[in-house]
């Protein structure tokens, strides 16, 4: 039984050399490797271990067609909800991506955000965002809030 994690050892038997193929005939892989006489898989190394490799062949992701639309470079943006904005701002504030940031609500690297109508506000925001959904700014506007959509335009002038 061990006492201390620091006494740990690994059993009997785990920890092994690694193999050493082609050092001779008295290591067991010796002359051919283990490889067998001749043949495509004695002599080639790379192609075999791939799970793609479909015997010389053109593989079948390469001869099936390519299909839909790929946007490489897509912008991410980040979501908050009001009933985040309630809790962290306080009445009268001026939320935009810069504040959210510093508040915590948006976190890794987004150069937008959007609001979402989740929950409930009865705060007072002046929130200028690059998106907001139809129920968020209703509940801004309800609570006597002003919204200002960002268009890249009006976003690159004022950062």
């Amino acid at each position: 039984m061990v006492d201390y994690l620091s006494k740990l050892r690994a059993p009997e038997g785990a920890r092994t050399r690694p193999l050493r193929k082609g050092r001779g005939v008295g290591s067991g892989l010796g002359k051919t490797s283990g490889k067998g006489q001749k043949g495509q898989k004695a002599r080639h190394p790379g192609n075999f271990g791939k799970v793609t490799f479909q015997g010389g062949q053109t593989p079948i992701q390469r001869r099936l067609p390519k299909r839909g639309f790929r946007r490489p470079f897509v912008e991410a943006i980040a979501t908050v909800n009001v009933a985040a904005l309630e809790g962290k701002f306080e009445s009268g504030a001026t939320i935009e991506l810069t504040s959210l940031i510093e508040m915590g609500l948006v976190k890794g690297k987004f150069g937008k955000v959007k609001i979402l109508g989740n929950g409930d506000i009865s705060k007072k925001f002046s929130v200028k965002v690059h998106a907001i959904s139809a129920g968020a700014k209703e509940k801004i506007e309800k609570a006597g809030g002003t919204v200002v959509v960002l268009t890249d335009a009006s976003a690159s002038a004022a950062g």
